[in-house]
């Protein structure tokens, strides 16, 4: 199923209006100042997923740890982030998106303490599966937020703000990691997350919340007062009216979040989120953020010089994110994503077969370069394009449920991928492991090509109303053909 692109928006809305009006600098900086405080969340994401890429090769020694010990302790965040954001879309339609991100940032700070000061292994996986619950949560509620408080003409950039921010977190602890290297001050790379946990709890005091969840509430006055500081006075009429009309069809369905997962049409986008939410994963692309430095070993390089290269995975993902950023709002969800697998089946399929290759240091840099252009790919197009998809596909009355659900979906698939890649490298070698992934890539391709929505453009709420009239067209056309069958 793919969404409407038609970008005309309902004429029935009171007050809208076309287009969109250039915003007032005294919102911009507004905007600017939600989106740094915000994206830090994303930024914990990133960290807490990358620095185990560095700490592990120092906790095998101080641990004697297994490849399956590695495998539990870095997929321990990752089941604990699968739980976190299964509860962080609940929380965030009960509590608020601010004051769910600001239980997540008393997580981040006290989850990265505790795994700091693990003084055992069963001590440390459960440290990281709390941490994980932060992470989670964030992962949701982080995108969520932006994306209903962004203007509809710099949503997608906003959106994809936190997917540069996720990046630029794990190339800090790359960064971290290859200094700190040289003292195996692993216990230093891991506790080092406690200081943007406490910068973003503090900063979300000085946030509001968003004028959909506002509205949701009852709180029309409070929703005005924050469109008036991220629109033109004179839009903020026309905004307003559209998000009633939103909720005007939610209280004429009269069920509840999950009954409204009941209707066809919403299912069928639950679903299609979920698929694009393993598609993320199952490409391949936290095996290589998670074990970059061990798979660089394989070929012979030693662990500071692998820890160190790593470096270079980092860079090229924050690079790859921010062109995605400037190209998403212009060329549209649907053709990145295509365009990002196909790159990315070919990267992997000759990174699978550099692994064939007699170890030195120049078949090192040589899939030291494929990673790279594998994440370049990725970074740039998939991992860009599914946050945004599933911040904006879902109707207002399931978002936080949905989404939720969908990322509950991704952290599954990921501590599946993070538990048993080690695993796997040890069983069949790096080169089938990669050329498994490509295969997924290639699967995954034919599911966006086949299913990938695109809400380039459109408001969240055109987006909704035209996806049930699209709804109603589809069971009417059903409805013809049957008559026209038992006619013939």
């Amino acid at each position: 199923m793919t969404a409407p692109t038609s970008r005309t928006a309902p004429a029935d809305i009171p007050g809208h209006t076309t287009g969109h009006r250039t915003s007032t600098p005294h919102a911009k900086r507004f905007i600017v100042g939600i989106a740094a405080i915000a994206a830090l969340g994303g930024a914990l994401f990133g960290y807490d997923t990358g620095v185990v890429s560095g700490a592990l090769p120092f906790m095998e020694s101080h641990f004697g740890l297994t490849s399956l010990g590695e495998g539990i302790i870095t997929s321990a965040l990752l089941i604990g982030a699968a739980f976190g954001s299964l509860a962080g879309g609940r929380m965030s339609d009960t509590l608020g998106r601010r004051n769910s991100l600001l239980w997540a940032g008393a997580v981040f700070t006290g989850g990265a303490l505790a795994v700091a000061l693990a003084p055992t292994v069963p001590f440390m996986a459960v440290a990281r599966f709390v941490l994980g619950l932060a992470v989670g949560s964030a992962s949701v509620i982080t995108p969520l937020y932006l994306s209903e408080i962004a203007p509809p003409h710099i949503r997608g950039r906003l959106v994809s703000f936190n997917s540069l921010m996720i990046v630029s977190g794990q190339l800090l602890a790359y960064l971290i990691n290859a200094v700190l290297a040289q003292w195996e001050a692993w216990r230093w790379m891991l506790g080092l997350a406690a200081l943007p946990a406490v910068a973003l709890f503090t900063g979300l005091f000085f946030l509001p919340d968003t004028p959909r969840w506002y509205i949701s509430r009852g709180r029309r006055d409070e929703a005005a007062r924050v469109l008036r500081r991220t629109l033109p006075a004179e839009d903020v009429a026309a905004e307003l009216a559209r998000i009633d009309h939103a909720r005007g069809l939610e209280a004429d369905a009269r069920r509840g979040a999950w009954r409204e997962l009941r209707t066809p049409w919403v299912r069928r986008l639950l679903l299609v989120g979920m698929g694009l939410a393993i598609v993320q994963q199952i490409t391949g692309v936290n095996a290589v953020i998670y074990f970059a430095p061990k798979i660089l070993a394989t070929t012979g390089l030693g662990t500071n010089a692998a820890i160190t290269a790593t470096i270079a995975v980092g860079a090229i993902s924050v690079l790859a994110t921010a062109v995605g950023m400037s190209l998403i709002d212009r060329v549209g969800r649907r053709p990145m994503l295509i365009t990002g697998l196909a790159g990315m089946t070919v990267s992997l399929a000759l990174l699978g077969a550099s692994f064939r290759l007699p170890h030195s240091t120049a078949v090192s840099f040589l899939v030291l370069a494929l990673m790279v252009l594998y994440l370049a790919f990725m970074q740039a197009t998939l991992n860009t394009g599914v946050w945004l998809l599933l911040a904006e596909m879902f109707p207002l009355k399931v978002r936080g449920l949905a989404m939720g659900a969908a990322v509950f979906v991704m952290w599954l698939v990921n501590f599946a991928v993070a538990l048993t890649f080690p695993v796997l490298l040890d069983a069949v070698g790096a080169g089938v492991t990669f050329w498994l992934f490509g295969a997924m890539c290639v699967l995954s391709l034919l599911f966006c090509k086949r299913y990938a929505p695109e809400t380039k453009g459109l408001a969240l709420e055109d987006l909704e109303d035209e996806l049930r009239r699209a709804d109603g067209a589809r069971r009417a056309d059903g409805v013809r053909a049957a008559g026209d069958a038992r006619l013939g």
